[in-house]
């Protein structure tokens, strides 16, 4: 049953993207992009982008190596979407500290981006073949990418976790959603571009990916669209900790 290019296969592929670009619709319409304009621009690249590798797979026009230059076109894409994206919600859940909200989201922002295009250099000279240096070279690139997403998806949890933060039911879902799919691809890739692994092993693991992503589609959709019975009091941070200090002194810095 688990076979690549099968009914379920393309169903697994297909289905959260669909799903994903209704979300995104539904979020405009009721304006809720206002509060997380990036990940409406991050649910349209991620779905297109893998609706436009699911028809190039099927069209016997693409060649495997095109469509291994559209992966990586692709995956540079969804990176740079995503680790804005995490700044975001860095900046979301620092909403009390507007000082601290605008560095953090700076610095994950530009961070990750620098990370992700030493990781394409890296991958860009790995000393094999062509047709396989563009295997590999994704399947490295693509490890690197879900490494920094999951270190920087911890941060912010401990780092709420510690300060007593807030975070909004959205905010929540939308940083759930993103650390379940990065730590699950981590595992998988790294599995995928370190191991000498069967066909029928890998193909295991496709689906694995597959349906990780599918949960993740619905846990956004679930928190963002659907309303919670109950309103959650915000928890102010225990001023023992400083936070509020922080934030004021890098006020006043950057208003020197």
């Amino acid at each position: 049953m688990l076979r690549a290019h099968s009914l379920l296969w393309y169903y697994l592929w297909v289905a959260p993207d669909l799903i994903l670009l209704m979300l995104a619709v539904l979020i405009w319409r009721r304006r809720l992009y206002k509060r997380f304009p990036v990940f409406l621009v991050y649910a349209v690249v991620i779905a297109v982008e893998q609706l436009t590798l699911c028809i190039a797979d099927v069209l016997p026009s693409v060649s495997p190596t095109t469509w291994w230059y559209m992966f990586w076109t692709g995956l540079l894409a969804e990176a740079v979407v995503k680790f804005a994206l995490i700044g975001e919600l860095f900046s979301a859940v620092f909403g009390f500290y507007p000082a601290l909200a605008k560095l953090g989201k700076s610095l994950i922002s530009g961070v990750g981006v620098v990370l992700v295009l030493l990781a394409t250099l890296a991958a860009a000279y790995t000393p094999k073949d062509n047709i396989h240096w563009i295997v590999s070279g994704a399947h490295l690139l693509e490890q690197t990418i879900y490494l920094i997403e999951c270190g920087l998806i911890l941060f912010l949890f401990l780092f709420a976790a510690y300060f007593k933060l807030h975070w909004s039911r959205s905010s929540f879902g939308i940083a759930v959603g993103l650390g379940i799919s990065a730590c699950v691809h981590l595992a998988t890739w790294a599995l995928i571009a370190n191991g000498n692994f069967s066909a029928r092993y890998r193909v295991f693991l496709d689906f694995l990916n597959l349906s990780t992503y599918h949960v993740c589609v619905l846990i956004w959709f679930y928190y963002l669209l659907v309303p919670h019975k109950s309103a959650v009091t915000s928890v102010v941070p225990s001023p023992e900790h400083h936070l509020k200090v922080w934030n004021e002194e890098l006020e006043r810095l950057l208003h020197q």
